[in-house]
């Protein structure tokens, strides 16, 4: 049967240039998908001419990658879908262990605390700290040291329980994608990098059975528009199937089959037959265990941070609240007599106001400091790292592959059209070059 196919096939009077179709077919859509990855994650940043006012929200003539392109609406839809069924912030934040954050706050600002003092008194009222007593000046920072551990641990616990309220974990994801592009990018190639290969592997192999069946399509229509024609349509399919394989079936699927071989370390041996249960997935749905670990350790340190959390409480859109909060427990510390005395005797009612605002600026930035320690955001991580680990796990699949199919489905479309245009260039040039 073979024998007269390839004798019949050799008989033909474009017997050579047909032979070549399976081959360059396999190359052209190996190439274009590789060239399709690389347009959905790079350049990070637009790479071109910038043209305001262009249809379609493209920014000019050139091109940005799909994913940084859009990286506010897709880890928007990471949150909604996927993010936002592990738990609520507060939960997270509590099990970051609110009174230990304390202590490590608490004494990383006591060492600088009499240095923070003068800075806020300076600023604001410098005649009067100045010429105030040495022994005042030594009562008020006594009363500081003493109050600090016990103010910033109600203040603490007050902002673990409060935390819903300030921040909103949608807006902090969102925000944190859209300022480092590259961690977008980064995240989904750590989560996916298997299914990118599989995806430009596979491409190779779909590409030369692709070429055979226009090899045979040719050998009946020996018309030669059919080679670029069909180029278009296989590199349009290559890209749809490969992505298709990756995302499907979403929930497995049992193949019942008689098995007459096995493989292991040593290679491919026969054995008695037997009937064998083959589960049909999705590739990234099958890797949910190991894909677990590596998105919880993403999350841990580069999303959902003990520093992340807190610059959204202090500087996002709910600081107002914030600051009220923390109002009612730093005030605590302008409360004794020596010092309340002495603020009252050198200011107006209106110089008081503005000097609390000071103060709690102040505290501010002098609280972000040991935020940002990165030996207190690894603590943290690693006490949160387990609990979100289990939970990605207990998705249901459907759930799971909203972690990556966002970054696919975004512009699917664009992906396929230029699958099919990279196709048709090539079956052009392979025409002009080898049939003609």
């Amino acid at each position: 049967m073979f024998t007269s196919i390839w004798q019949a096939l050799a008989e033909h009077p474009e017997f050579i240039a047909m032979l070549t179709i399976p081959p360059v077919t396999a190359f052209v859509t190996w190439a274009h998908v590789w060239m399709a990855l690389e347009m959905l994650f790079r350049p990070i940043k637009f790479w071109g001419i910038p043209i305001n006012g262009m249809p379609f929200g493209l920014k000019g003539l050139g091109w940005q990658g799909i994913v940084p392109a859009k990286a506010g609406k897709i880890s928007g839809v990471i949150v909604d879908q996927t993010l936002s069924k592990l738990g609520k912030l507060d939960e997270f934040f509590q099990a970051m262990e609110p009174e230990e954050m304390a202590d490590f706050i608490t004494s990383t600002v006591d060492k600088n605390l009499e240095q923070l003092i003068d800075e806020i008194m300076l600023e604001r009222h410098q005649g009067i700290w100045n010429n105030m007593p040495y022994a005042i000046r030594r009562r008020i920072y006594a009363h500081a040291h003493k109050e600090l551990a016990t103010v910033m641990k109600s203040l603490v616990l007050d902002l673990t329980y409060n935390v819903e309220s300030l921040v909103d974990m949608r807006q902090m994801i969102v925000r944190k994608m859209e300022s480092d592009r590259k961690l977008m990018v980064d995240m989904f190639l750590r989560v996916g990098k298997k299914e990118i290969n599989f995806i430009w592997k596979i491409s190779a192999l779909i590409g030369f059975g692709f070429g055979i069946i226009q090899m045979g399509i040719f050998y009946f229509v020996p018309q030669h528009w059919t080679v670029p024609f069909f180029a278009a349509i296989w590199g349009a399919l290559t890209n749809w199937i490969a992505i298709w394989m990756v995302f499907n079936p979403v929930e497995p699927r049992y193949i019942t089959f008689i098995r007459i071989f096995h493989r292991d370390e040593d290679g491919v041996h026969l054995m008695l037959p037997h009937i064998h249960r083959y589960s049909w997935q999705g590739g990234f749905m099958k890797r949910q265990d190991e894909v677990s670990s590596v998105f919880a350790e993403i999350v841990v340190n580069e999303l959902v941070t003990l520093e992340n959390i807190m610059h959204e409480m202090m500087y996002g859109a709910k600081a107002d609240e914030t600051r009220t909060l923390m109002k009612k427990h730093l005030y605590d510390l302008l409360e004794s007599p020596v010092v309340a005395t002495t603020l009252k005797m050198g200011m107006t009612s209106r110089e008081l106001d503005e000097f609390k605002d000071t103060i709690i600026d102040k505290s501010i930035d002098a609280t972000m400091v040991p935020i940002r320690s990165p030996e207190l955001n690894t603590s943290r991580a690693s006490k949160i790292f387990g609990l979100f680990e289990s939970r990605i796990r207990a998705l249901s699949p459907q759930e799971f592959q909203n972690l990556l199919r966002p970054a696919f489905k975004e512009d699917e479309m664009t992906l396929v059209v230029l699958g099919a245009i990279t196709g048709l260039l090539a079956g052009w040039l392979h025409l002009v070059a080898v049939f003609f």
